[in-house]
């Protein structure tokens, strides 16, 4: 077997054929198969996995490096967005292995074209933008008002809540790290910016979201034990016992009826299965007179 032709080190993980015949590649050594063709006129090496990654870090990862792909091409006044951009604001959203991207521009622009793209084009009012590691994406509030069209009630609020979440640490003992993505307005606003697809679902889902979730498994316990008729419990309660000193932090709770409410995610009910799991609780018991702190 002929040994491929080194490219050059100019060239990094992500490049264009301009770039590459720029440094003397030619065309034949572009169409080799250890070069992935992942949009018209852009090609990339074999990308590393991350090692021990769960499945959304991995897809995560691999996403990032398309989309950092795309943006040697990404027309100028080009956007991301739906389900692209909430992977990119963090959210866990499961994507198929490889999805293609989801790229708009402002009407009247017309909407991208091409392999690996679906484009759009979408009213400026509907579409408010800001930047992840300097690429163009839709804001968080506009990401999760885009999405009211193809999520379900239970992921549309679970991304709600992903986006005002404020990053606190459980007990109060250091200051939040950060701001939340969105706020609870925000996500308002962009629901009510236009005529938009999926608004009922939008509206439906607004009054449910909270800021104390601390994942979409979170949520989607909460809103199970609320449609099963209990009262909407807690969220993010800090446990003390009767000497004031901090026992734990319990996701989700009933601080009036001293109940702490356990889940398992699915990484936690595959350690279960295997007997080591562990849930989703730091177990807080209070002795008699203790106290919970939400």
């Amino acid at each position: 077997m002929p040994q491929r032709t080194p490219l050059p080190s100019e060239l990094g993980d992500a490049f264009t054929v301009a770039q590459a015949a720029a440094l003397g590649v030619t065309r034949k050594r572009l169409t080799r198969p250890d070069l992935a063709h992942p949009f018209h006129g852009v090609r990339m090496r074999p990308a590393a996995g991350v090692p021990d990654a769960g499945l959304f870090a991995s897809r995560r990862a691999e996403l990032c490096a398309r989309v950092r792909a795309y943006a040697l091409v990404m027309p100028e006044e080009a956007f991301l967005c739906l389900g692209t951009a909430a992977v990119l604001h963090g959210y866990p959203l499961r994507l198929p292995a490889y999805a293609p991207i989801e790229v708009a521009v402002h009407h009247p622009g017309r909407a991208p074209r091409g392999r690996g793209v679906n484009g759009h084009a979408v009213r400026p009012s509907l579409a408010h933008v800001n930047a992840v590691d300097g690429i163009r994406v839709t804001s968080p509030a506009t990401t999760w008002a885009m999405l009211g069209a193809r999520l379900d009630l239970a992921e549309l609020v679970a991304f709600g809540d992903a986006m005002v979440r404020v990053p606190r640490h459980p007990g109060g003992f250091r200051p939040p790290s950060g701001p939340p993505l969105a706020t609870i307005e925000q996500l308002a606003a962009a629901s009510v910016a236009g005529r938009r697809v999926g608004v009922d679902r939008l509206r439906q889902a607004l009054p449910l979201v909270r800021t104390g979730s601390s994942s979409p498994a979170e949520t989607k316990t909460r809103l199970m034990l609320v449609n099963g008729g209990l009262p909407e419990p807690q969220l993010d309660v800090d446990v003390y016992d009767a000497h004031g000193r901090w026992l734990g932090c319990s996701e989700i709770a009933y601080p009036a009826y001293r109940v702490a409410v356990e889940y398992e995610g699915t990484t936690t009910a595959r350690r279960a299965s295997s007997g080591t799991g562990t849930s989703r609780s730091t177990r807080p018991t209070p002795r008699r007179g203790g106290a919970w702190s939400g």
